[in-house]
């Protein structure tokens, strides 16, 4: 019996880029032998945004910081001598602006905080087709002149008015009083209505936050907690609490930063004793004109600012406004 040979199988050939059945150095040729460049779209649309960071942020921050360390008066003229003993003054001399504007804004923050999360929860969870119409209630305010908003708080507060007549009726002033929230059987030019003038213009920034936290949530994780018989409060502090913390950690800073700053609540709503530091910086570049003070409060304040906020986001966690 004549034993047939079975021909090789075909293969590669000799010089032949492997997985290819070309010859080495065709795709180059192809292409050309170059690579394909990188495209700069990304770069050229990064370019708008670039520059009115550099026109309207930047440039202003080298100037103030070259102001706060100038000397001089308006009539002389101001000029550059590095003196830094502005920042020292102006923390000495309003320290207690700087305290006050902090506590102001972390009280309101709070309150955003705990009035907030039951709305958003409930917007989010429980409206249904309600939804929309409840989002559009809560960006309504937005609508308004932030100004007018706080005189309307004025008008609320007023001395006479059916809120300070409702409190003083059921002796809930006598408890403010007593914690010095209040005085003198009045709301208006007292730490409570700045608080809550801080709290009401900046309570959408609470919400708007956990809404979308809380909207994107998968609500399967909320049915297997109760087939695994967790009580509402127990589903509540392992499951929904937890997984809304991103809108939490981020309404938080979104409240608590422009309150700090803010001087509008303060000159409104409160008196001379409850003057934040935003109230010290416009008064010393409008009526002092004490341009180097003033930029070396606003230099100290954002350096508070940002130290606070490092803190809190290395406490919280990064990851959580992911």
């Amino acid at each position: 019996m004549t034993a047939v040979a079975t021909p090789p199988p075909a293969g590669p050939a000799p010089g032949a880029a492997p997985g290819t059945g070309q010859e080495p150095g065709t795709a180059d040729s192809a292409a050309g032998g170059r690579r394909p460049r990188r495209g700069l779209t990304p770069y050229w649309l990064l370019l708008p945004a670039g520059l009115w960071l550099a026109v309207f942020f930047v440039a202003p921050l080298f100037y103030q910081a070259s102001t706060s360390v100038q000397s001089g008066s308006l009539e002389e003229g101001f000029r550059v001598t590095w003196q830094f003993s502005n920042y020292t003054d102006a923390l000495c001399t309003y320290g207690e602006h700087f305290l006050r504007s902090f506590g102001y804004a972390a009280v309101a923050t709070a309150l955003c905080l705990l009035i907030g999360y039951p709305l958003a929860y409930m917007i989010a969870l429980r409206a249904g087709r309600w939804r929309n119409l409840l989002l559009v209630l809560v960006i309504a305010p937005f609508f308004t002149s932030f100004l007018i908003r706080t005189l309307a708080w004025k008008t609320i507060l007023s001395d006479g008015g059916p809120v300070v007549s409702v409190l003083s009726s059921l002796h809930i002033l006598d408890v403010t009083g007593w914690l010095g929230l209040t005085g003198a059987d009045r709301v208006l030019a007292t730490p409570l209505a700045v608080v809550c003038g801080l709290t009401y213009n900046f309570l959408p920034f609470m919400i708007l936050p956990l809404y979308s936290s809380l909207e994107r949530m998968d609500t399967s994780l909320l049915e297997a907690a109760r087939d695994l018989y967790a009580t509402p409060s127990t589903t509540f502090r392992k499951v929904t609490f937890p997984l809304s913390l991103p809108g939490v950690v981020a309404g938080t800073l979104l409240t608590f930063i422009p309150a700090s700053g803010d001087y509008i609540n303060a000159q409104l709503l409160g008196s001379p004793n409850e003057q934040m530091v935003g109230n010290a910086i416009q008064k010393q570049f409008l009526n002092v004109l004490d341009y180097p003070t003033a930029a070396a409060m606003s230099f100290i304040l954002m350096a508070l600012i940002l130290i606070m906020v490092s803190g809190y986001l290395r406490k919280a966690g990064k990851e959580e406004l992911v």
